[in-house]
């Protein structure tokens, strides 16, 4: 084999990982939209909110640090202990389900029955004001996700590889994170579809994506599902948060990854789990693919655009996506 062509398999592989990098983004997304029809604006605020926390919580941060030594004249950064890993991401999570309990209670609650651009710009303020609150409980400065996940190339697999394409191929390089990142995704998923076809909770949400008025008449609480479908999200949040927060490190650009998600969720479409994951799949193999292909001729930089011209396409001859419902109206 030539080394152009093995090269061309690296950049694929590379792009599936990258893929179900931007999927883990936006199956918060989908979670919230089949249930709630809203479309969760705030959900890359979510992921980094959510990784802050965690560093917050393992580095022994005194939450709102800055605000208390300004208003007090005081010097307090840390309670002076570490909280292990595992204990940390439990705390988060229980974090994340309050948020989801708070943003039911005080916000979404009050909007029943408004329309869909009413509930979006409520997501909008929302994820200003989690940004805000996140920068005022741990700060703005980048931190350092240190969780022991494996970091660089997969040694092992560049020496077992090298050679196979002549003196000119030196082995794949893959990243190891990407390696972790896609079997978290793979669990995930799986977790996430045997949660909602053979649980309780499970088919009562789903009940609540195909009907409201439907499950409301056969006793299902639309507040307990809704706080729970938030929940979930911010968990997805969490599970992406590390993952991005270890490859890039904890800082406010974090939040910008949503904008990655969103030409996922138009391939793919808004309902539909792994729509999310195959939608991520081929962007990431997509916007590789063209750098490696086409970028050398038209001066590269491709992937800053690749994926939305391509969603964009979608819009104009599919506008659901691959696996959501096609919506026929009546007037």
């Amino acid at each position: 084999m030539s080394a152009d062509f093995l090269y061309g398999i690296e950049v694929v592989i590379n792009g599936l990982m990258a893929g179900v990098m931007y999927a883990l983004v936006a199956l918060g997304f989908v979670l919230i939209f089949k249930a709630s029809g809203i479309f969760n604006f705030a959900q890359g605020v979510m992921a980094l909110f959510a990784a802050l926390t965690l560093v917050g919580i393992m580095e022994g941060q005194v939450p709102f640090a800055h605000l208390i030594n300004a208003t007090f004249g005081t010097e307090i950064h840390h309670f002076g202990w570490h909280v292990p890993a595992l204990l940390a991401i439990f705390l988060t999570v229980g974090v994340m389900v309050v948020f989801a309990w708070a943003v039911q209670r005080f916000l979404f609650r009050h909007l029943v029955g408004q329309e869909p651009i009413i509930l979006f710009m409520a997501t909008i303020g929302l994820a200003y004001f989690l940004e805000g609150v996140g920068d005022l409980m741990w700060g703005s400065d980048i931190k350092t996700l240190a969780l022991g996940l494996p970091q660089g190339g997969a040694r092992w697999l560049e020496d077992a590889t090298a050679g196979l394409g002549g003196e000119d191929f030196y082995g794949f390089f893959i990243d190891k994170l990407d390696i972790v990142a896609t079997g978290v995704a793979i669990v995930l998923v799986a977790g996430l579809i045997a949660f909602s076809q053979y649980t309780k909770h499970g088919r009562a949400m789903r009940a609540v994506a195909d009907d409201h008025q439907a499950a409301l008449s056969v006793g299902i609480s639309l507040n307990f599902i809704w706080i729970l479908v938030w929940s979930l999200a911010g968990f997805v949040a969490l599970v992406a948060g590390i993952m991005w927060g270890a490859k890039s490190g904890v800082q406010f650009s974090l939040s910008l990854i949503a904008l990655k998600a969103l030409p996922v969720l138009m391939l793919g479409g808004f309902t539909s789990i792994p729509g999310a994951i195959v939608g991520g799949l081929i962007i990431g193999v997509g916007e590789k693919l063209f750098e490696f292909l086409i970028g050398p001729m038209v001066g590269g930089a491709t992937e800053n655009w690749f994926a939305y011209v391509l969603a964009l396409l979608f819009l104009v001859f599919r506008p659901q996506g691959l696996f959501g419902e096609k919506i026929i109206e009546r007037v």
